[in-house]
């Protein structure tokens, strides 16, 4: 047991890094895992794009080791506003544990996939 944490909450297993690439378009990179607890750290600046008027959310997932069906509602629930503001949610470098996720709900036919961000970045 970790004695550094008992009585509170652990550490965030999921770290998000944001960028804002031009004027519609922000590029979001959590690092971790993505499930029930963690969710929200996602969550928040997806939204934050979306209500700033940034429409082309590209999330890198390269560095996701893990993405439950909470982690997925959160990028279904993005991809429902981005596409309603005239934009999308481009996914890029799913390793192959992620990738499954999203192959058996079928979530990756709603979703723009890319193998690098060179392709999924505007420009």
């Amino acid at each position: 047991m970790d004695r550094q944490h008992i009585g509170s909450a652990q550490p965030a297993r999921l770290r998000v890094e944001v960028r804002t690439v031009d004027a519609a378009s922000e590029l979001l990179t959590p690092v971790g895992e993505l499930d029930h607890h963690t969710a929200e750290l996602l969550r928040a600046p997806l939204d934050a794009a979306l209500d700033a008027g940034r429409s082309r959310l590209v999330v890198d997932c390269a560095g996701l080791d893990f993405c439950d069906s909470t982690g997925l509602n959160v990028l279904l629930g993005a991809r429902l506003r981005a596409d309603a503001a005239g934009g999308g949610v481009h996914l890029v470098g799913m390793r192959p544990a992620v990738a499954r996720v999203f192959h058996i709900t079928g979530a990756e036919a709603v979703f723009t996939l890319h193998d690098t961000l060179g392709t999924a970045l505007p420009g």
